[in-house]
């Protein structure tokens, strides 16, 4: 299991291209299911985010595969702001109780769910914006926000912002970079870059609270 997702996300233009030639249209819906449950699945935090966003809209770039990068756009913007407010639901409905439950708690990374509280409480608001170019966190950043008992109107009209920020850059990046021979040639390194990026704001916040703490 782990390593077919590791397989997926590091060759994630040659399985998007086998989906592409597999179910054709049907990718949209596909791409949309995968970044909604990223979103909005608590106990799915790693599927692939940014990645997936670039590599689709490098696909779309390249006419050869016949996608619409505004289609693209505007389904992966449904995906995670459906995705955020599903999960923030969860979390006002449900709360720690999920994460403490004999089943579901098994399922939940509680360490990565301890950072997200912590970076929330650390950053308030903006922490949703924040949280979007963060792999896992964001995941659990809606969760943590309802458990506070952050407002909804709050929490969304933060979530906008956060999203159409995240699916402008990262489509933006794929379409205008992703068929770049340089970038073509070196596609798996482009995408372990990426991924550990945008785990640096995590890491250092982690750290920072640890020598805090101490």
């Amino acid at each position: 299991m782990i390593s077919t997702l590791i397989d997926f996300v590091l060759h994630i233009d040659t399985h998007l291209i086998q989906i592409v030639n597999n179910f054709g249209d049907t990718t949209y819906l596909i791409l949309f299911a995968i970044i909604f449950i990223e979103t909005g699945a608590v106990i799915l935090p790693f599927l692939p985010g940014d990645s997936l966003l670039f590599a689709a809209s490098a696909l779309a770039a390249n006419p050869q595969y016949h996608l619409n990068i505004w289609i693209f756009i505007f389904t992966f913007l449904a995906a995670c702001l459906f995705g955020d407010s599903l999960n923030f639901y969860i979390g006002h409905k449900i709360g720690k109780g999920l994460s403490n439950h004999s089943l579901f708690g098994k399922l939940i990374d509680k360490d990565s769910l301890a950072k997200a509280e912590l970076f929330f409480e650390k950053h308030g608001a903006p922490a949703i914006i924040l949280a979007r170019y963060m792999p896992i966190i964001r995941t659990f950043a809606p969760f943590a926000a309802a458990g506070s008992g952050f407002p909804y109107r709050k929490f969304i009209r933060n979530s906008i912002l956060g999203c159409v920020s995240w699916v402008a850059i990262c489509c933006a990046a794929g379409y205008f970079f992703g068929n770049l021979p340089f970038v073509q040639e070196h596609f798996s390194i482009i995408i372990i870059a990426i991924i550990v990026v945008t785990l640096i704001p995590a890491v250092v916040s982690y750290l920072k609270s640890k020598f805090a703490s101490k």
